[in-house]
C-alpha cells in the first residue's frame, strides 16, 4: 500500500519520507493532487509559520484536495505545523483560519508561569506524552514504558475538544495536545520521525491502522 507525503514547500519531506521508508511503506512525495489520490493515506508535514502554510495550500489548490479527501474517508495525519494547521485557527503573525477538522485555536505560549517564572519558548526537546484515550490504532496495544518524544515548536493547541485529545505533554503548567484524532484525521504536535524508539512505534502502528503492512 501507498503513503503520499503532501509537498507544499514547507515540510520537513526527506526525514518523513526515510522513517516510511524504513518501516518498507511505499512513498509517494508529491504537489500533484492526482499522485496523492492514488495514494491509501496522507500524511501532511509542515515546518514555518501558518499563513505561509495556508496561503501555499490554497494557492497549489491542495487545501481543497485534502477536504476532498478527508470527506471521502481517507485516513490523514498531520505532523507538527501539519497538524496545527487541522485545527480552526492560529494567532500566530496574523489571525488565520485552519481546516477546522479539530475544534481549538492555534496560540504562541506566553514563556512566563502563573508565578512570573520564565521559561523557553519555543518548546524544544524531549518530553513525555501522557495518554488520555486510545484511538483505534492504538487499541490493545502495549504502550512502551518509555513515552518520550521530541518537539520543536512555539505555538499550540487551545480550547480544544477534550473528546479528540489522544495524548499531552506539559510544559511549565501548559498541557500540549501531543496527539489528537477526529475520524479519519490525526495529527501529532512532535516529530514521530525523529523521536526514537516510541515515535516509530506510534507511526508504525499509526500505518498498521491505515490498513499499511510494515515489517
Amino acid at each position: 500500500m501507498k503513503i503520499g507525503v503532501i509537498d507544499y514547500g514547507m515540510g520537513n519531506l526527506f526525514s518523513v519520507e526515510q522513517a516510511l521508508k524504513r518501516l518498507e511503506c511505499e512513498v509517494v512525495v508529491s504537489a500533484d493532487p492526482q499522485e496523492l489520490a492514488a495514494s491509501d493515506a496522507l500524511i501532511l508535514p509542515g515546518v514555518g509559520a501558518f499563513p505561509d502554510a495556508m496561503k501555499r495550500l490554497a494557492a497549489t489548490g491542495l487545501d481543497v484536495f485534502i477536504r476532498e479527501q478527508v470527506d471521502a474517508g481517507k485516513q490523514l495525519l498531520g505532523i507538527c505545523l501539519g497538524m496545527q494547521l487541522l485545527f480552526e485557527e492560529s494567532d500566530e503573525v496574523t489571525t488565520t483560519k485552519g481546516f477546522g477538522f479539530f475544534n481549538g485555536r492555534i496560540t504562541r505560549f506566553s514563556g512566563e508561569t502563573s508565578d512570573g517564572t520564565k521559561y523557553r519558548v519555543p518548546h524544544m526537546g524531549w518530553n513525555t506524552l501522557e495518554f488520555k484515550c486510545l484511538p483505534k490504532w492504538l487499541e490493545d496495544k502495549s504502550l512502551p514504558e518509555s513515552k518520550y518524544v521530541y518537539f520543536v515548536h512555539s505555538f499550540y493547541a487551545t480550547n480544544i475538544n477534550r473528546e479528540q485529545l489522544v495524548a499531552g505533554a506539559d510544559y511549565f503548567e501548559t498541557e500540549v495536545p501531543g496527539v489528537v484524532q477526529a475520524e479519519n484525521v490525526c495529527g501529532m504536535q512532535f516529530h514521530p520521525e525523529k523521536s526514537g524508539e516510541f515515535g516509530v512505534f506510534l507511526l508504525e502502528r499509526w500505518l498498521e491502522g491505515v490498513g499499511v503492512q510494515t515489517c
